[in-house]
C-alpha cells in the first residue's frame, strides 16, 4: 500500500495550475493532504471526487481560505473522525483520522507558532492534545501519523541549524515535542531508514528561491509504531514535484 502526504498550501492553487495530472498520476493508494484552505462546496466536482475516490475534508470554521486537511483514498474508511478531542485546538481543520480494517491513519497539519493565529503558545497545547490523543487511539490498532508537523527535529532536519537555533520550527521546546512522540513508540520513518543523511527537505521558502539552493527543511513525516516498521518496504521524498513550498512524500507499508 502507498500513502501519499503533501501540504498544497491550497488545493484549488493546484488544479488552476494544472498539477493533479502529476498528482494523481502517482497513483497512491491514500492521499493525506494538508493546507488545503478551501471548504467542500469550494471545491470543483473533480476535487470532491477525484477520479472515483473516497474523500473527507476537514475545513477551518473559523477562518475561510485557511489550514484545513482532507484525505483521499482508494479504500472506503470504515469511521472517519474530525479534529481532536478538544475541538478548541482544532477550529482550523488541522487533524483528520481514518480507520481502516488493519490499521488507523491520522493526517495533519500542526500550527505554525509564529502568527497571531497559531502562536507558539497554541502550538504547543495543540502538541499536548495531539499526543494524548494518538496515545489512546494506539490502543485499538496500529496508528500511522503524516502531515506538516512544522518541526525539524534535529540539525541534520534543517540546512542552517546554527542560524536557526532561536527561529520557530526548531525550537528546543518544539523539538522536545517530536522527542514525546518517539519515547511513545513511534518511528520517524525517514529517519530510521537514513539515520545520517544529509539535505533531504521537505519544505523551502519560496521568496528566497531556497529551492534552488537546498536551504530546506525536512517537516513533513511519516511516523510508524515501531512493530510497524519491519512491513515498511520504503519512504521516498519527491523534491521534483513541483506545485507548492512542500514537496509529497510516498510511504510504502504493507499492513
Amino acid at each position: 500500500m502507498k500513502i501519499l502526504s503533501w501540504n498544497v498550501n491550497g488545493i484549488r492553487s493546484i488544479e488552476r495550475n494544472g498539477d493533479l495530472d502529476a498528482l494523481f498520476a502517482l497513483d497512491a493508494d491514500i492521499y493525506c493532504l494538508q493546507e488545503i484552505k478551501a471548504e467542500q462546496e469550494q471545491l470543483s466536482a473533480f476535487l470532491q471526487s477525484p477520479q472515483g475516490m473516497y474523500a473527507y475534508f476537514h475545513s477551518s470554521q473559523e477562518r475561510r481560505g485557511y489550514s484545513g486537511t482532507a484525505i483521499y483514498s482508494r479504500i472506503p474508511a470504515q469511521k472517519v473522525m474530525y479534529g481532536l478531542p478538544n475541538k478548541d485546538l482544532d477550529r482550523h481543520g488541522r487533524t483528520i483520522t481514518a480507520h481502516f480494517d488493519t490499521f488507523i491513519l491520522v493526517n495533519s497539519y500542526f500550527p505554525n507558532g509564529a502568527s497571531k493565529t497559531a502562536s507558539l503558545e497554541y502550538k504547543l497545547a495543540y502538541y499536548a492534545e495531539f499526543l494524548k490523543y494518538i496515545k489512546k487511539l494506539n490502543t485499538e490498532k496500529p496508528v500511522i501519523l503524516t502531515g506538516d508537523f512544522n518541526v525539524a527535529h534535529t540539525a541534520l532536519d534543517l540546512a542552517r541549524p546554527k542560524e536557526n537555533k532561536n527561529s520557530i520550527g526548531f525550537l528546543p521546546e518544539e523539538r522536545a515535542e517530536l522527542d514525546k512522540l518517539i519515547a511513545l513508540g513511534w518511528v520517524d520513518v525517514f529517519r530510521a531508514l537514513y539515520p545520517d543523511t544529509e539535505g533531504v527537505y521537505t519544505y523551502w521558502d519560496q521568496k528566497s528561491r531556497a529551492k534552488d539552493r537546498n536551504v530546506g527543511w525536512r517537516i513533513d513525516y511519516f511516523f510508524v509504531p515501531a512493530h510497524v516498521m519491519k512491513h515498511v518496504q520504503g519512504i521516498e521524498t519527491l523534491r521534483d514535484h513541483e506545485g507548492s513550498d512542500h514537496v509529497p512524500l510516498v510511504l510504502d507499508v504493507h499492513i
